[in-house]
C-alpha cells in the first residue's frame, strides 16, 4: 500500500510502499493482549516483601501461662493473628516474567503497526534531524503536526539532536528501530516513523 510521507515542516516529501504483511493485517485485541501483558509482567520489579513470623522483632517470651487465664493459648506475639506478627504467606521477591516465542513476539508487533495504520494514526515523514538540539524548536513543529502523545520511531540510529530536543518535550518519545514495542507503539495517539524507519522495520519484521 502506498502512504504519503511528509517532512517536519508540514511539507510534501513523497510517497513510500508500506507492506500488507507489516501494515496491512486486521489487528487482532487477543495477539495484542498476549503481547503487551509479556511486556508489562517482565517490566515489573517484583520486589515486594512482608515479613514473616521468624522476621518480626519481639520477645520470644511466652505472652502468659498457658492455663488458668480462661483465654486461648499463646506463646510468642510473633503470631500471625497479633497485630506486628509476621505476615503468614504474604509477598515475597520473586519475577514475574514469562516466556514468549520470539516469533509470536513479532507478530505482535506486526498487529500493532497494522492497529494504527487502519486507525488512521500512523504519520510517515520523510526523516527526524534537527540540526540543533532545541527543544523550542521540536515543540513548534509538533505543534503544527497536531501531535499530542506521539512516539516517533527512527531507523537503526536516532539523531543525537532530535533526541536530545525530545527528552524535554512533554508528549513525544523517540525509539530506533530495535527499539520499537506494542505496549508503546499502542499507547502513543500518534505512530510517526520515517522512512529509514519504515524500511528497518520492514527488515526486522519479515
Amino acid at each position: 500500500m502506498k502512504a504519503d510521507a511528509i517532512k517536519l515542516d508540514g511539507g510534501k516529501a513523497g510517497s513510500v510502499d508500506l507492506s500488507d504483511e507489516i501494515f496491512g493485517l486486521e489487528p487482532r485485541i487477543d495477539i495484542l493482549h498476549r503481547v503487551v501483558r509479556w511486556q508489562r509482567n517482565n517490566s515489573q520489579q517484583g520486589t515486594h516483601k512482608v515479613k514473616t513470623r521468624s522476621e518480626t522483632s519481639y520477645s520470644t517470651k511466652k505472652i502468659y501461662r498457658q492455663k488458668g487465664t480462661g483465654g486461648a493459648r499463646h506463646g510468642s506475639r510473633n503470631a500471625p493473628i497479633f497485630r506486628k506478627g509476621g505476615i503468614y504467606k504474604g509477598p515475597t521477591p520473586r519475577s514475574h516474567g514469562h516466556e514468549l516465542t520470539k516469533k509470536f513476539r513479532k507478530l505482535g508487533l506486526r498487529h500493532a503497526l497494522s492497529a494504527k495504520q487502519s486507525a488512521g494514526e500512523l504519520i510517515v515523514i520523510d526523516e527526524a534531524k534537527l540540526s540543533d538540539a532545541k527543544t523550542a524548536q521540536l515543540a513548534k513543529h509538533a505543534k503544527s503536526l497536531g501531535w499530542k502523545r506521539a512516539l516517533v520511531i527512527d531507523g537503526p540510529e536516532v539523531d543525537a539532536n532530535f533526541a536530545q530536543a525530545a527528552r524535554n518535550l512533554d508528549g513525544v518519545d523517540v525509539l530506533s528501530s530495535m527499539g520499537a514495542n506494542v505496549y508503546d507503539i499502542l499507547k502513543s495517539d500518534t505512530l510517526v516513523l520515517t522512512k529509514a524507519g519504515v524500511e528497518a522495520l520492514e527488515a526486522r519484521l519479515k
